[in-house]
C-alpha cells in the first residue's frame, strides 16, 4: 500500500489537533530523496516510497526501512538532532537487509548533498541560534568538565578499542596515500607525515598533547630519541601507554602523565597535538595557545592535527554532544588562525586533508560489525547501535559534508623550519621506508 499526506487525511488531523508526526517526516524525506530508492513501513504497516528508483544504489534495489514503535516518527520528527539516532539505538528505526544503517545514513546523506548543503541544517533563527547557543555552552571545559569528558569519551572497555582500531591504536584519521591501504598502513603513514612535519633533530624534548593510547609518542622516540611527555585525562589511556612504554624499555624516555595540558610546566623543541584540539573548546582556545606558546622554544615548532570545517564555524550536533564527544567541537580554520595570531604564533602551514577520514570511519565501521557479538557481550545491543550510528554519521560529514582534517604547523620564528615543503615529502618518504606496517593481530580471526 502505497499511502500519502492526501490519502491519510494528514492536514485535516493537524486542524483537529493530532499532529500527524508521520505526515512531517513523509514531507522531510519526500523534498530531500531525489536519487535512489528508499521505503518506509509505519509501526501500523502504512508503507511510503520515496525517490525514482534503486539504479543507482550499490544492491540494485530499493532500501527498506521499518518504524517498530508508534512514537518514532514523532520522535524523529520533533527532535532531528537527536531523533534519527536514538532511534536507531532503541530499535525504534530497522534497516532490512541487504542494507544497514551505515548504508542509510550515508544514502541520506547523499541525497541531502545533491539538494543542498545544509538541507539537514537547523531550520530558523531561533532554532539555529539555540542550538549554537547550547553548542557554546557545552564547549566550555573547565578542568574538572574536561577530565568528565575525557573519561566518558576515551576511558571504555579496553578491548573495545582493540576490537575496531589499527594494531598502534590511533583514534585519529588515517592518511590514505592509496585508497586501497591497510588501516594499519594508512595510521602508519599518517604518523610518518606529521613527524616529518615537526622538523625534529634527535634528541629534541617533545610534548605530545592528548597522547592517546601512546603510539604517536612511542614512534617519535623510535625514530629519533627524543625525550617525550605524553599527556591526556583518561585514566586507563595512560595507564596503557605506560605499559607500552615499560614493554618497549624506553619508559625512562618515553614518560606519560594523567594531567590537563594547562598544568603542564616546562620547555619543548617540539610540541604535537593529535585530536587534541576537538576537545579544548572555543572559550579556551586563547588559554590553549597562550600556554602551548610559553612551553615552546624560540626555535621550537608545534604541529596541530583536528578535525575542521570547510567553511564557516558551526556547531557541534547534539547527537554527537550527548552521547559520543561532550564538550566537543570541530572548528573552522578561520577560528584558528584568529585565536593563534592573538597569542603570538605563525602559521607557516596548512594542509586540508579532505576524504582521509571518510575512508578510516569506513574501517573502523567495518570492524565493528566485524566484532558485534563481542561488544554486544562487552556492552548491550543499545550500545552497539550507537557505535555504529556514531561511526555512520561522522563518516558521511566526512564524505558527503564539510569536515575535513587540519594539518597546521605554529612556529615562534619563521626560520624554525626550512624554506620549502620539499623537507616534509623527503622525511615523509624515509619513515616510510623505514618500516612495514604491523599486521593487525585479529585479522586472522576475522577471516
Amino acid at each position: 500500500m502505497i499511502d500519502s499526506p492526501q490519502s491519510r487525511g494528514s492536514i485535516a488531523s493537524l486542524y483537529s489537533g493530532e499532529l500527524d508526526w508521520m505526515w512531517l517526516l513523509d514531507t522531510f524525506l519526500r523534498k530531500i530523496i531525489r536519487t535512489g530508492r528508499l521505503v518506509v513501513t509505519d509501526h501500523d504497516g502504512k508503507v511510503y516510497e520515496y525517490g525514482p528508483g534503486p539504479e543507482t544504489m550499490e544492491h540494485r534495489q530499493p532500501m527498506h526501512v521499518r518504524l517498530t514503535n508508534k512514537k518514532a516518527s514523532s520522535h524523529i520528527a520533533r527532535y532531528p538532532a537527536v531523533g534519527a539516532g536514538e532511534a536507531y539505538m532503541w530499535g525504534w528505526l530497522v534497516v532490512e537487509e541487504p542494507y544497514d544503517i551505515r548504508d542509510l545514513v550515508l544514502f541520506v546523506a547523499m541525497n541531502a548533498k545533491v539538494k543542498s548543503n545544509t538541507a539537514l541544517s537547523a531550520k530558523g533563527p531561533v532554532r539555529k541560534a539555540l542550538a549554537r547557543t547550547l553548542a557554546k555552552i557545552d564547549s566550555i571545559n573547565l578542568r574538572g568538565k574536561a577530565r568528565k569528558n575525557a573519561e566518558h569519551t576515551y576511558n571504555l572497555t579496553r578491548r573495545l578499542y582493540e576490537l575496531f582500531l589499527d594494531e598502534d591504536r590511533q583514534y585519529t584519521m588515517g592518511y590514505y596515500r592509496d585508497v586501497n591501504n591497510s588501516l594499519e598502513k594508512a595510521q602508519l603513514d599518517k604518523k610518518a607525515h606529521l613527524a616529518a612535519k615537526m622538523y625534529i633533530k634527535p634528541g629534541m624534548k617533545v610534548l605530545d598533547i592528548g597522547c592517546g593510547w601512546g603510539g604517536f609518542a612511542l614512534y617519535l622516540n623510535k625514530h629519533y630519541g627524543c625525550e617525550v611527555l605524553g599527556v591526556a585525562l583518561a585514566p586507563d589511556q595512560i595507564a596503557f601507554c605506560k605499559e607500552r612504554a615499560k614493554a618497549l624499555g624506553v619508559d625512562d624516555k618515553v614518560k606519560f602523565a594523567l594531567m590537563d595540558y594547562r598544568d603542564v610546566e616546562g620547555e619543548f623543541d617540539r610540541i604535537s597535538s593529535v585530536g587534541l584540539l576537538e576537545h579544548v573548546g572555543t572559550p579556551h582556545y586563547p588559554q590553549f595557545y597562550q600556554h602551548t606558546h610559553r612551553l615552546l622554544k624560540p626555535d621550537g615548532v608545534m604541529i596541530s592535527h583536528c578535525c575542521g570545517r570547510a567553511g564557516e564555524p558551526g556547531f557541534t550536533d547534539a547527537w554527537t554532544r550527548k552521547y559520543i564527544f561532550p564538550g566537543g567541537y570541530i572548528p573552522a580554520l578561520s577560528e584558528l588562525v584568529k585565536e593563534s595570531e592573538k597569542a603570538g604564533w605563525q602559521i607557516m602551514d596548512v594542509e586540508a586533508m579532505r576524504f582521509h577520514y571518510s575512508h578510516t570511519l569506513e574501517e573502523w565501521y567495518n570492524r565493528t560489525v566485524m566484532h558485534k557479538d563481542e561488544i554486544v557481550d562487552l556492552y548491550d545491543e543499545t550500545f552497539y547501535r550507537m557505535w555504529q550510528f556514531y561511526l555512520a554519521g561522522a563518516e558521511q560529514a566526512f564524505r558527503h559534508g564539510r569536515m575535513v582534517n587540519w594539518q597546521i604547523i605554529y612556529v615562534k620564528d619563521r626560520a624554525a623550519i626550512p624554506m620549502t615543503r620539499e623537507f616534509i615529502h623527503e622525511e615523509s618518504a624515509r619513515l616510510r621506508e623505514s618500516e612495514e606496517p604491523p599486521v593487525w593481530h585479529l585479522a586472522q580471526a576475522a577471516e
